[in-house]
């Protein structure tokens, strides 16, 4: 039931970030577009209570139940840089606007770039792993819930394969080709 959920989750979520762009841009609505766009977070929601129901009916976790968690957590954590990343190719694509902004390629800039991108994958390591913790506790049976404590590790592992790699671009920061 869950996987069915995160499936058509991600589904309406691309419909909604579409549908609001499309009638954002080409049919010159901004409000209705950013109540659609806004549909995003309401879908999460509905992903956070299939499974908290699912869980409560007595069902084990499995790794989809750990997969919906890590989903809105990175949902939360990168949602709205997504959202800016998409708007603004769309505004330029569609509706005349300025060229999207492109990260700094080089230096300081891309080091800083690089160490906000990774306080982003912390934030949804951070919030995946106390949706997972808060999972484990309202089930309460640790024979239930070992796919959920599986899914913590691997959050620890993203968030530190990503502060290595940000901190690479400060250790050894790109230069440009001369």
């Amino acid at each position: 039931m869950v996987l069915a959920f995160l499936a058509i989750g991600e589904v309406l979520f691309v419909v909604s970030l579409l549908s609001g762009l499309v009638v954002r841009y080409v049919f010159r609505m901004p409000r209705t577009g950013a109540a659609l766009l806004l549909a995003a977070p309401v879908i999460d929601l509905g992903l956070l209570t299939a499974t908290a129901v699912d869980l409560h009916g007595g069902g084990k976790a499995g790794w989809q139940h750990g997969l919906a968690a890590v989903y809105l957590g990175f949902s939360v954590a990168f949602g709205h840089s997504m959202v800016r990343w998409a708007d603004q190719r769309f505004a330029y694509r569609f509706a005349g606007g300025p060229p999207p902004v492109k990260p700094p390629r080089y230096g300081t800039g891309r080091a800083l770039y690089e160490w906000r991108e990774f306080a982003k994958l912390a934030l949804a390591c951070g919030i995946a792993a106390g949706l997972l913790a808060l999972a484990i506790g309202y089930v309460g049976d640790a024979s239930r819930t070992a796919a959920l404590s599986a899914w913590l590790g691997k959050m620890g592992v993203v968030a530190a394969i990503g502060f290595v790699w940000a901190a690479s671009y400060t250790v050894f920061p790109k230069r440009e080709r001369r």
